[in-house]
């Protein structure tokens, strides 16, 4: 699994255990949404505020 965290262009460096846990974290949260398919590949988040 590949995490990547970018915050206003600039990408933020994260260790392995970071990156497990937000992966697995939104892997978790979006499984259970209907509509979503189990074989999805590519999740992408934006929070604009």
């Amino acid at each position: 699994m590949e995490v990547r965290l970018e915050i206003d262009g600039d990408e933020i460096e994260l260790n392995e255990f970071v990156k497990k846990i937000l992966g697995k974290t939104l892997e978790g949260m979006i499984s259970t949404l209907k509509g979503v398919k189990s074989d999805w590949k590519i999740l992408k988040i934006e929070v604009v505020r």
